[in-house]
């Protein structure tokens, strides 16, 4: 395709919203904000002069657009997704692209007999500052890899946002709380980095800081195929919150906290393996150097559908492709699952079990809720660097 996309909405709330505006302002070259969805009229008055939709069917098979961006709460992801691509339409979709790993397999398939793009908004894949930190893993600056820690207490949320909609932090309707709301992010860059564990245990709070059904304290034990293990911790009850990745490695260990634009790099100048099987020293460690290593914070949802559009423009290699999303997913479902069952969780994980489970628990919900219409003007306070 050349000249222009003609980009379509669908759920215009908060995110959608922001991505809409984004599309409008003319933010993203090559694109036009051809049309908007959402079940709700109300949304849509603000976008004079664009074509309006309240039923997403109807906009894909309107003509009117030739991608879109899907914003929908989360089980829409994979059914809205299936019927654009069977419509010819390419699709950039929210995070996380599926609720649980079943559904990413049946949003996969859909693509796979597609030659469309598809794309996750997993937009820390473009900051510098991650590119950074995979670099030196990958390249082997690290050694092989013993360790990662990763301490996310820093997705503060409060009471108001999680009675600003009634799909928000049930079963039901998101399919889990700070795992399939804040930590896709997270949870993608660490299978982007480290690659995927072979064990998982979890161990989930429901509810422990806010009146709701699902999690919104977590601690994840992972196991990875090379021996090293994994800490990940997160919730959206701590305030002040603290970010640090710590990674430690035969060759040294990276330390990246609070988002400062710098990494320090701790350098042994012997590989600890080595150093440790010929010192003749009993107590000392290897000497280090200690680096500072610029890599500034950037990248975001603009770069991701900026990307999205050069892909299907001119055939730009994806940043993500989508189904890539499915990682951040699993993992999310194999934390919620161990803790679920009280056991550790084999990985890959057995989506239909998983499924079987999320049933099971929507079933037995009894939680209501108050929702409380809030407005938000400015969504830039949700966003990590």
């Amino acid at each position: 395709m050349a000249g222009e996309a003609r980009l379509g909405v669908i759920g215009v709330g908060i995110m959608g919203g922001f991505h809409a505006d984004c599309l409008r302002e003319g933010k993203v070259k090559g694109a036009r904000l051809a049309a908007v969805c959402d079940l709700r009229p109300e949304r849509l008055a603000r976008f004079e002069g664009v074509k309006k939709y309240e039923d997403s069917g109807k906009m894909l098979r309107s003509g009117d657009v030739d991608a879109v961006i899907i914003a929908t709460p989360h089980y829409f992801h994979t059914t809205i997704g299936i019927d654009a691509f069977e419509s010819g339409i390419h699709v950039l979709t929210e995070k996380p692209i599926s609720v649980h790993k079943a559904d990413c397999e049946r949003l996969i398939a859909a693509h796979k007999k597609t030659k469309l793009v598809f794309s996750a908004m997993h937009q820390m894949r473009s900051s510098p500052f991650h590119q950074k930190v995979k670099q030196m893993v990958s390249s082997g600056e690290l050694g092989e890899i013993r360790r990662m820690n990763w301490l996310l207490t820093d997705w503060f949320r409060s009471d108001a946002y999680y009675a600003s909609s009634e799909w928000r932090a049930t079963w039901a309707g998101e399919g889990g709380g700070v795992l399939l709301n804040q930590c896709p992010h997270n949870l993608d860059i660490l299978a982007w980095i480290f690659g995927m564990p072979k064990r998982v245990t979890g161990f989930c709070e429901f509810g422990r800081f806010h009146d709701i059904e699902v999690e919104d304290s977590v601690t994840a034990y992972l196991e990875f195929p090379n021996g090293s293990t994994g800490l990940f911790v997160t919730t959206t009850g701590e305030a002040p919150g603290t970010s640090r990745l710590e990674i430690a490695g035969d060759r040294g260990k990276l330390v990246a906290e609070n988002y400062q634009d710098e990494i320090s790099f701790f350098r042994n100048e012997i590989p600890t393996s080595e150093f440790c099987r010929t010192t003749k020293e009993m107590f000392d460690p290897p000497p280090t150097w200690s680096i500072k290593i610029p890599a500034h914070h950037g990248g975001g949802h603009r770069e991701i559908t900026q990307n999205f559009v050069d892909s299907i423009l001119h055939g730009t290699p994806l940043l993500i492709n989508g189904g890539e999303g499915i990682n951040a997913v699993e993992l999310a479902n194999a934390i919620i699952y161990s803790s679920l069952t009280g056991k550790p969780v084999d990985m890959p994980l057995d989506g239909a079990a998983y499924e079987a489970k999320l049933k099971e628990l929507i079933a037995k919900s009894t939680k209501t809720k108050k929702v409380k219409e809030i407005s938000v003007t400015d969504v830039k306070g949700s966003f990590h660097k």
